[in-house]
């Protein structure tokens, strides 16, 4: 067990030992603190000045990543191994989005081949909706792509079509429906015209519940629409690996995409799943998004542990979710294109390391994952940072910024930049109760008046951050930011222990669902619930 180790120890007697840190001292201590906590990779800047560290800090941490095996566990990874051992499967996103043409296999065979051969027919398919080659039963061409999957299956496509919205096409609308309540797609279809539009089911199996359910939907909306099944053939796409399904379903093979199950839903965006990306940015921009990935891929395989992006944002979280009792970390992307960078995110790393067991089933006697939240800035100043400032519980938090925008209108991207710096200053620095007396003395408040307010605007300070720069958010800089999560994901699961690619803890909730639903498909309460299900269900069903 990890606590156990040497390693552990250590930095729990540093801990001790550095329990005072004062990050404006260092700061005043060491003029090149900056420069030497600060690191280029895969496109992106990341500086990590400010935060509650030394370098013997950084040095132990280092340590720990290589006692749990952090190097091993990566190459094993990169080279095909089935190390999610739960389910058996490779984790291969990595060979998604390979530029380098490189062999990546699994068992002795070479995924490569199929991997491109994918993205070829992604590329026709893609193109040939762009400009209109193929169209509805009508003729039309379509206006509009309607995604329908859940998890990572929407995440993904749905977040990065947002963040790339400067490259998406005129002509073609992207719409994602998701949950299974029926006003998410009934308010999507309100807007739409049957004849130009295209449906997408995202469903490895085929057989995902609320997707299903949804796509039936959707499809008996097109053929009352249209009048005929054989719309189906022309309005529907799926990625999938059950064609026997798809084609009972009604759609042709040449509209299904395959994946494969050595990727995993949250990392699956890079595939067939990132079809609606394509589709609204173009095949050009979703491979200039895989070459990002690819970048920040290359650098997390051959960057010393000490220079390495990913490394060093898990390690960070590793010491302050079991060194210093942590137990949340807010990301705050200062750009609106961002806007669902957070909440996939969210996915990415809870379903991840939500774990509380080890690889080999022993319980966890160390914290794991934390609670990832987050809005984007300017908003969430005006709603969560007063918790940042002055919460008892502070929160580690990523500040995400591009240096250029996309709509660069008059000052607001000097503003925006400007909000981003003094955010991530003022968690450090604070104000101290004789800063808070000066200038409510300089205001011309009377002294009962000043030592009335001054608690209310004591900003504690030393509260860290990590700062991420970019030169501007692009399909290649966003496909690193996205991968270097990624990553940071895999080296916080690889010391806690964990297998961070299964998601064994969703599956009671579905279990249990089938049952409720058999019951109000009947009209009755089954034996076998508890007294509240059963108290719930009555009211339920009237």
């Amino acid at each position: 067990m990890i606590e156990q180790s040497p390693q552990w120890m250590a930095l729990q007697a540093h801990r001790q030992a550095i329990a005072d840190l004062d990050m404006r001292v260092e700061f005043a201590r060491d003029p090149a603190r900056f420069d030497r906590l600060s690191l280029d990779g895969g496109g992106l800047f990341l500086d990590y000045s400010k935060n509650l560290v030394t370098d013997e800090t950084l040095r132990l941490l280092v340590a720990l990543a290589r006692a749990a095996g952090v190097e091993a566990r990566r190459d094993a990874m990169f080279g095909g191994e089935r190390i999610n051992t739960t389910e058996q499967r490779a984790v291969l996103h990595i060979a998604l989005r390979n530029r380098a043409g490189n062999a990546i296999a699994v068992d002795g065979h070479d995924v490569m081949p199929e991997v491109n051969a994918v993205l070829a027919r992604m590329r026709a398919y893609s193109d040939g909706i762009r400009a209109g080659r193929l169209t509805g039963v009508t003729g039309k061409p379509f206006t509009d792509v309607v995604n329908i999957g859940i998890g990572g299956s929407d995440l993904g496509p749905l977040m990065v079509t947002e963040a790339l919205e400067p490259y998406r096409g005129a002509n073609l609308r992207a719409h994602f429906v998701s949950n299974v309540d029926g006003a998410h797609l009934g308010r999507t279809l309100k807007s739409l015209d049957a004849a130009s539009t295209l449906f997408i089911v995202a469903s490895k199996t085929f057989t995902t519940q609320e997707t299903l359910t949804n796509a039936r939907s959707a499809r008996q909306w097109m053929v009352a629409q249209l009048g005929s099944e054989q719309a189906v053939a022309r309005h529907f796409a799926a990625v999938s690996t059950n064609l026997d399904a798809t084609q009972a379903f009604g759609i042709p093979d040449e509209h299904v995409f395959a994946f494969w199950d050595w990727v995993g839903g949250r990392y699956s965006l890079w595939s067939a799943i990132g079809l609606p990306i394509a589709l609204a940015v173009g095949m050009d921009r979703f491979e200039e998004l895989l070459q990002g990935a690819h970048d920040m891929d290359r650098h997390f395989a051959q960057a010393p542990l000490a220079a390495n992006l990913p490394v060093i944002l898990a390690l960070l979280g590793i010491w302050y979710i079991d060194f210093h009792g942590v137990h949340a970390h807010a990301v705050l992307p200062y750009d609106q294109s961002l806007h669902r960078f957070t909440a996939y995110l969210q996915q990415l790393d809870m379903e991840s390391n939500g774990k509380s067991v080890t690889r080999a089933g022993a319980s966890l006697r160390h914290a794991s994952g934390p609670i990832v939240w987050g809005e984007p800035g300017t908003n969430g100043q005006h709603a969560f940072y007063q918790h940042l400032h002055q919460g008892t519980q502070w929160t580690p938090a990523d500040f995400i910024l591009p240096l250029r925008s996309h709509y660069p209108l008059g000052e607001h991207h000097r503003m925006l930049t400007a909000n981003c710096l003094a955010q991530s200053q003022a968690l450090m620095l604070g104000k101290n109760a004789d800063q808070v007396r000066a200038e409510l003395s300089a205001q011309g408040l009377d002294a009962n008046s000043i030592e009335a307010l001054t608690p209310h605007k004591v900003f504690a300070g030393n509260r860290p951050s990590n700062t991420l720069l970019m030169p501007q958010l692009t399909p290649r800089t966003l496909g690193a930011l996205i991968a270097l999560y990624e990553h940071k994901v895999f080296v916080q699961g690889t010391i806690w222990g964990v297998n961070s690619f299964d998601q064994w803890g969703v599956e009671l909730g579905k279990q249990l669902a089938g049952k409720i639903l058999a019951d109000l498909r009947a009209g009755s309460t089954a034996d076998g619930h508890d007294a509240s299900t059963r108290g719930l269900l009555r009211r339920c069903l009237g």
